[in-house]
């Protein structure tokens, strides 16, 4: 059997997620991408991988994920949960219909997912999972009120899951960047400091090498916690 590394990278037309694929391709896994965006399918193309045209939120389409990847590949290695950026509304002004789809997208989907992993790792004697997360996310900002509550859950999962799995070697982590972008004109609208450590936010491919080191036998070691990128933003310990 190939024992070719393989991984699940979802969100992954663009942003970090394209980044992650981009990233472990070049490190040698195969790559199964999942994104709503038929971008999605050139850049499968581009890294000589598989993909899925669909959305995190929906279950089918995660299952079909993960089977398509079983069927072509055979393994999964490891799996990349990224995310489209949630919008940033005033607290109250967020319906129950968008609490609920960025439920589905920021905790649910990590769930969803892991059910549909774990039990294929467990088979062949391991994997690792990691989680994109946020800086802010334990330490709740009103400008951004999804990741000091959904992200937290998320990263509370995080835990609960390495500590179920870790006996059948399978690893669960967050990472937890702060401003994320390939050139500033990406982050319109957004409140950037003028103080960044290198004068510019990490680009998505320097942000892939933290995830791709979270899911290599370097880390082997790590999990069920969060990683900040963040330079220190955060002021939690």
């Amino acid at each position: 059997m190939d024992k070719t590394k393989v991984a699940i990278v979802t969100a992954a037309s663009r942003g970090i997620g394209a980044g992650c694929a981009r990233e472990l391709a070049t490190r040698g896994y195969k790559v199964s991408l999942l994104a709503r965006s038929k971008q999605v399918l050139t850049l499968a193309q581009e890294l000589d991988g598989i993909a899925i045209q669909g959305s995190m939120t929906k279950s089918d389409d995660l299952a079909t994920l993960a089977q398509t990847t079983l069927d072509r590949f055979g393994r999964i290695d490891a799996v990349v949960n990224s995310f489209g950026d949630p919008p940033r509304l005033d607290l109250l002004d967020i319906s129950d219909e968008v609490w609920t789809e960025n439920f589905d997208l920021l905790f649910l989907s990590v769930v969803r997912l892991s059910r549909f992993v774990t039990e294929p790792m467990r088979r062949q004697g391991g994997g690792a999972i990691v989680n994109i997360s946020a800086c802010d996310s334990q330490e709740p900002d009103l400008g951004t009120p999804f990741s000091g509550t959904l992200r937290a859950a998320m990263e509370g999962f995080t835990k609960l899951y390495a500590k179920r799995y870790r006996r059948d070697r399978i690893r669960m982590n967050s990472v937890a960047p702060f401003f994320v972008a390939d050139g500033m004109e990406e982050l319109e609208g957004w409140d950037v400091p003028d103080d960044l450590m290198w004068g510019r936010p990490a680009t998505h491919a320097e942000l892939a090498k933290t995830v791709a080191f979270l899911l290599s036998d370097d880390a082997k070691f790590v999990t069920g916690t969060t990683l900040k990128v963040d330079e220190a933003r955060s002021a939690a310990v």
